[in-house]
Order: C-alpha cells, then structure tokens, then sequence
C-alpha cells in the first residue's frame, strides 16, 4: 500500500519539475525531459504492480479475518449456557453473524485499505508541500481544525445511529426466522398478511434510521469538502501573490496546488471513509458483545469418555428460573438413584420434572442444595464429560436436516458404520431405513420432516445407544405415538434401557409400570415414592389420583 500510494504521489512531483523546464539551460532540455518521461513510465509500470499486490494482499488479509472472525463467533455461540438464548432469539443471533461480520467485512476489505491509502497521501502530501512552501503550509492546515472537530462530533453519532440499524435488521431477521420456522402455523390462521405487514413495519424503521444516518454523514462529508476546498482557495490566493513577488517559481506553485488537491480529495475520500468505519465499529461492538460472554464449554475437541457408574443424589435441591427468580419451582427436593436403576418421575404438569432433568444436564445451576453423581457434585465435573456420560431421548425429536447415518451418528462422531448399521438395528429402526432406496444416506429433510414420529423416534434411540451413556433420559418418549408405533419404540426402549441408570418422564403412567421406584413430584417437592403396585393402592394418594383421571379419561 505504501509502495502504491509513493509511487502515486510521485507523479506530481515529475509534472511541476516539467514546469520549471525553462530554467534548465537549453542545451540540457531535451536530455532533461526524456529522463523526466522515462521516470514517468517506470513508475506507471512500478504504480500498476504495487496496485494490483496492494489489492490482493488486502483481500487475503480481510477474507482470512472475517473466517477466523465468523468461525470464533459460532463457536463462542454454540459454546455458551441455555439461559443465553431462552434471553435472546435465533434470528437476532443469527445476524450478528451474518449481516453485522458482513458489514466488519466490508469495512476491512474495502474502506480500511482505502483508509489507510488516503491517510498515507494525505501525510506524505503534507510533508512535501511543507518542503515546498512553509507559508502556504501554514494557510492550508489552520482548516485542520474544524474538520478534525466535525469528524469527532459526527463520528460518534453515525456510530449509535449505526448500532440502531443493525439491531433494527436483527429484528428483521427474527420476524423472517419465526415466520418460517412456524409457516404451517401461519397458513393455518391465514395470517400471511399479518406476517407481511410485521415485517414491512420493520424494514421502514430500518430505512428511516439508515437515512437519518446518510443525512449526518452527508452532512459531516459536505462540511469537511467545503473547509477543504476553502482552504485551497487561500492556498491558490496567496500562491499567486508570492509567484508575482518572486518568492515561488511557477513548478513549485503547480506542485503545491496538486499536492493541495492529493490532500484535499484525500481528505474528502476519508470523511466518508470515516463514516463508513463508524458503522462497522456499531456493528463491531454488537459482535463483541457476544464474543464477551462466558462460555460454559472451555475445550471445543471430542474428549475421551470415562464411565461413571451412575449413582445419581439430589440432597435438598432448590431451584428458581433466572427468568423468574421470584417463583420457586424445587423447594428442597431429594431423591436417591443407584446404579443401574430405573426410576420414573411422574406429576402433574409444573410439578418440577423437566426441571430435575436440566439440573441434571447441567443446563442450569441449583439455587442450593447439591446433585451428586459417584458421590461428587456435578459442578465439579468438566461439563462436556458430565454430558457425554447422559444419553436424552426427547418426546419432540429434532433432527438434523443430513442423512439418516449423519444423524445417528451424531451420537458418536467417530463411529464406524458397521456400528451405526447395528444401533439401527437395536434401536428398530434398521426395518424402515432398509427399505429407503438410498437406505443410511436417505436425506430427512429440514428437522427430519420425511420422517413419520415413531421413525425420528427410533432414529433418536439409535443415536443414544451409540453414545452409550452410563445414564439414560427418557422425556415423555413414547407419548405422541400410534399404537403399532409406540409398540416398536418401546421395545427399542427396552434394549436402550439395559444396563443403564435411567430417568424417565411420564405422564402416561402405563408406561412406567415396570419402573424400580416412581417419584411422584408435586410443588418441587417428592411427595410419594415406591413401586407402580404400593402407589397405587395406597388410598387418597397422588399417585392413585393421577390413575383414576387417566383411566376415567381413558373411558
């Protein structure tokens, strides 16, 4: 860059000493201006070489930083805790690393380079017009005040408005996000309209703020370009009295006035430029403020799995939701799991159960009390061993929108596929999968909607028994499925369920009829606990209340 703009600047400097080619003697013009026109020509061929270098040196640099940039935000974002994104949407997390790194890109890739270029003209220019003529230096720089002003001034403002844009477009992003992830929901009310007036109401607040920003940065650049430009109409004033006095040749004014103008277009080139870097640095701070955030996740590469033995304690355990701190949802809870056990935690709905199993995975932190695996606080664990140790099947299985393998083995990346093959089969799921034309590497769509459930289901089971975690987490599992269905996955359950410490959530109590203890939960608390036959018979019980209302539902 440096190189570029020298060789750049040179050239006025060549076409004033042709101006002055009448005070070389006569004899030595001719040698004078052939070597003024062969210096012309290097330093075009020299000024193209550097150009193009210039260019593909900035593209290198910038392209490698957006990807290091893009790259350190995603993994920040997927590395940080659950009550982060239950405070903030996916569409505004998705454009801070779209629309605000793409404006950082921008920003580096184009207006740094062309910053820095103009700063290093407008520098040399300086030091060059200096060494021509002190006086006019001195008239041509007293306007350097007021711009230098006005760049603060605005500067900071262009900034905030900045930050009001690219939140404005987050916003956007969100409306666009929830409206397609939902369309069915959408067509269903017939609420296109609504939808499209939403986001129209939206795309105005963008365009207003994002004129009211052209006009300051108007505004700032036609200040500063008429200071300048008043500066050169000193400058060209009071040249011409010294050449008349004598004091100036005419070269040397013709090499000030262009020197002038480098300054003054480079000058004018960077109140805009200036503007631009304003609101990438609004675009920047929001990126920091992801990238600032703790993550929960300290290492990013797959760790060796240690079994442990699967003894789980909850000793007194209280609990309250960040978003809710005011509302209790465990008020001393305490329930003790041994090894290799399978334990049911029924209740009515609010009772606390999904909530046992969050603190289990760690994806919240006890308000007091302790959950002890092996005897040792979970907090003392390195979270991704905590988590590689539990196995969850959902009763909504999510999943990704790769292949059928890609899916099961995302329970162990590293898997071969002569185990992933034999997990579908253990998981029931082998028996459909066979029957694809492309058989694993069947594509299941966007969060597996070619699937029916009982499919995504086995498809979920699979991938937890090629995990092979020492606990096992069944959410409501079979409750959204057919009879034939539920028959298959259930027995698909039965071979995951062996061998394992396991958890389950239900609120169909035929499902856990073959459990060794249900903890019946109400209020945060363990209200009863024992087997399917002692908690039924016992009278007025909760337990025995939730199966009257379901068999008298049932009938």
């Amino acid at each position: 860059m440096l190189l570029s703009t020298g060789t750049t600047l040179a050239f006025p400097y060549l076409a004033s000493l042709l101006a002055d080619v009448q005070n070389i003697a006569p004899d030595q013009q001719t040698h004078y201006l052939r070597q003024i026109g062969l210096a012309m020509i290097v330093l075009l061929v020299a000024q193209g070489v550097f150009s193009y270098l210039r260019i593909v040196l900035f593209t290198i640099v910038s392209e490698g930083s957006m990807a290091d940039l893009r790259r350190d935000l995603y993994n920040k974002l997927i590395t940080l805790s659950i009550p982060f994104f239950e405070e903030r949407r996916v569409g505004e997390l998705t454009s801070r690393i779209t629309s605000d790194v793409t404006q950082l890109q921008s920003a580096i890739s184009i207006n740094l380079a062309e910053l820095l270029r103009q700063l290093a003209t407008l520098l040399a220019g300086i030091v060059v017009i200096f060494y021509t003529s002190p006086k006019l230096t001195g008239i041509m720089l007293s306007t350097f005040p007021v711009g230098i002003a006005a760049a603060v001034g605005f500067g900071r403002y262009i900034r905030k408005l900045s930050r009001q844009t690219q939140d404005i477009l987050a916003d956007s992003n969100v409306i666009v996000e929830e409206t397609l992830q939902s369309v069915q929901a959408v067509k269903a009310f017939t609420n296109e309209w609504y939808e499209a007036a939403r986001y129209q109401k939206s795309m105005e607040r963008f365009v207003a703020v994002a004129v009211r920003t052209s006009k300051f940065r108007g505004a700032f650049v036609s200040l500063l370009i008429s200071v300048v430009f008043g500066g050169i109409i000193l400058v060209l004033w009071f040249g011409a009295t010294y050449v008349q006095a004598g004091d100036m040749t005419i070269g040397e004014l013709l090499r000030f006035m262009l020197y002038t103008l480098f300054i003054g277009g480079s000058i004018a080139g960077t109140a805009d430029l200036f503007s631009n870097m304003q609101k990438a640095m609004g675009a920047s701070e929001r990126v920091f403020q992801v990238l600032d955030e703790q993550s929960e996740v300290q290492h990013l590469s797959p760790i060796k799995k240690e079994t442990i033995n699967g003894s789980i304690v909850y000793d007194n355990v209280q609990f309250s939701y960040p978003t809710r701190p005011d509302m209790a949802i465990l008020r001393g809870l305490s329930l003790q799991i041994e090894p290799g056990q399978k334990i049911a935690l029924v209740g009515h709905s609010g009772a606390g159960k999904s909530t046992v199993i969050q603190l289990l995975m760690r994806f919240y932190t006890a308000s007091a009390g302790e959950i002890r695996i092996n005897s040792v606080n979970i907090n003392k664990f390195d979270i991704t061993h905590l988590r590689a140790n539990i196995g969850i099947v959902p009763q909504d299985v999510l999943l990704f929108g790769g292949t059928i393998a890609e899916n099961i083995r995302y329970g162990r990346p590293d898997a071969t596929d002569a185990e992933v093959t034999e997990a579908s089969k253990r998981a029931n799921a082998w028996e459909f999968i066979s029957t694809f034309p492309d058989a694993m590497q069947t594509m299941v769509g966007e969060r597996g909607v070619k699937l029916s459930g009982g499919q995504r289901q086995r498809i979920a089971i699979a991938r937890a028994i090629l995990k092979d975690p020492a606990i096992l987490i069944l959410d409501e599992a079979t409750s959204s499925l057919d009879a034939e269905s539920e028959s298959l996955v259930q027995a698909a359950l039965d071979e995951l369920m062996k061998n394992r410490t396991t958890i389950i959530i239900a609120h169909r109590l035929a499902t856990v009829r073959n459990v060794d203890c249900i903890y019946v939960l109400d209020e945060g608390r363990v209200a009863e606990a024992g087997t399917h036959t002692e908690l039924s018979t016992k009278n007025a019980g909760i337990y025995q209340n939730l199966l009257r209302l379901q068999f008298d539902l049932k009938a």
